[in-house]
């Protein structure tokens, strides 16, 4: 019998999908055709395919050890599946704090995307721009997971629409050919990591678990339709940034790439997605950051909501890394957290007896791959882009 799983707010199926959109939609993404334009187009097609059969199995997985522990996030998890003994706290506060610093690092990214935009299109000092953005973004998030999941949905639905519109301007405009050569093998596996991260909706799965009340079906089919989802978007940007822009492509994100090349309201155009798709990812990360920093410190939701989101904007006015070198610095932890979610699925699996969401695909063969999967894409995340 399934779990009737409360949560902060009941979501609709379209709102649960769209946070899992929301999630990925943003840096990474956006990131994907600097990488893409470093490689043959057919080896992004298979590599894209790969990541995300692998992706999906590893949703499937965190959804399910979430829903056998009521819809927590992962620390609660690793914490009640993974830690034990007299190291159980020291190794419970060192998984929160490199997950947040995970979290931070990108988001913080987002920050710097959002900066970007405002310079090319109204010429705001990078400083200024984070500011106004942070204000306008970390706003939704002070209002829960409910307005989050509202935001997300319309967000989604504009995404596509401005996605459509720039699919024409692009091919009536003047194409460059797509890149069709081998460069280095160090490349594939950084634009694996990129797909693999920009596929990646793990912190959300518990928001959609509980926002779905732990309905297993309707759990399952909005990670299938919100991965999918990300899958097509991402070839759709990658190839018109690749047609539009040739190789002229940056690491300030891709549509500003390609707004600076189509020029004139479609220049416009592209700059409403980037912020669009920055947003989704910035409140579906810092609302689960925020979950997190709750479950953990115990402390209000307001001040854990301030922890989640003000460290974000200071590591960006900082400005350590590029908008892709953020992304790719955030990955690596991410990533190698997700092999310890594997573990910890492994017991939860044991334990329950029953595999509710993931049947099969939950099995020790498809563990193993799923962990395999992450190694790849840390090492991705740090190798050098030729």
């Amino acid at each position: 019998m399934a779990k009737d799983i409360k949560g902060e707010a009941e979501l609709t199926f379209f709102e649960a999908t769209s946070i899992i959109v929301g999630h990925g939609v943003g840096s990474g993404i956006l990131s994907v055709p600097f990488l893409a334009s470093r490689n043959s187009w057919w080896d992004m097609i298979w590599i894209i395919a790969l990541a995300y059969a692998v992706n999906l199995i590893m949703h499937f997985m965190i959804a399910e050890l979430s829903y056998n522990n009521d819809g927590a996030q992962f620390i609660a998890c690793f914490e009640k599946e993974l830690f034990t003994g007299k190291f159980k706290k020291i190794a419970t506060w060192t998984a929160f704090i490199l997950l947040a610093m995970s979290v931070l690092v990108n988001v913080a990214g987002f920050i710097a995307g959002a900066a970007a935009v405002f310079n090319s299109w109204f010429g705001l000092p990078s400083w200024l721009g984070m500011l106004i953005y942070y204000i306008l973004a970390a706003l939704v998030v002070n209002f829960g997971m409910k307005l989050v999941g509202i935001c997300e949905k319309i967000s989604v639905f504009s995404m596509i629409g401005v996605i459509g519109i720039l699919l024409i301007a692009t091919l009536v405009s003047d194409m460059s050919p797509l890149p069709n050569h081998f460069v280095a093998s160090t490349n594939l596996l950084a634009l694996y990591s990129m797909v693999a991260f920009s596929l990646s909706a793990v912190m959300s799965v518990p928001q959609v678990v509980k926002g779905l009340r732990g309905n297993t079906g309707r759990i399952r089919a909005s990670i299938a339709a919100g991965t999918g989802i990300n899958v097509g978007l991402i070839l759709l940007i990658t190839f018109m940034t690749l047609l539009g822009a040739g190789t002229g492509i940056t690491e300030n994100g891709a549509l500003v790439d390609l707004a600076d090349h189509l020029g004139g309201w479609v220049a416009i155009i592209g700059y409403v997605f980037s912020l669009l798709a920055l947003s989704t990812s910035f409140w579906a990360n810092t609302l689960n950051l925020r979950d997190i920093v709750h479950e953990q410190t115990k402390w209000s939701i307001r001040v854990s909501y301030l922890l989640a989101t003000v460290p974000c904007l200071l590591l960006a006015l900082i400005g350590v890394e590029t908008f892709v070198g953020f992304t790719r610095l955030a990955s690596v932890i991410q990533v190698l957290t997700g092999i310890g979610i594997i573990i910890s699925y492994n017991r939860s699996r044991k334990r329950e007896g029953s595999a509710p969401i993931c049947g099969v695909f939950g099995t020790l063969p498809f563990q193993i791959i799923v962990v395999l999967s992450s190694l790849i894409a840390t090492i991705g995340a740090v190798v050098k882009v030729m």
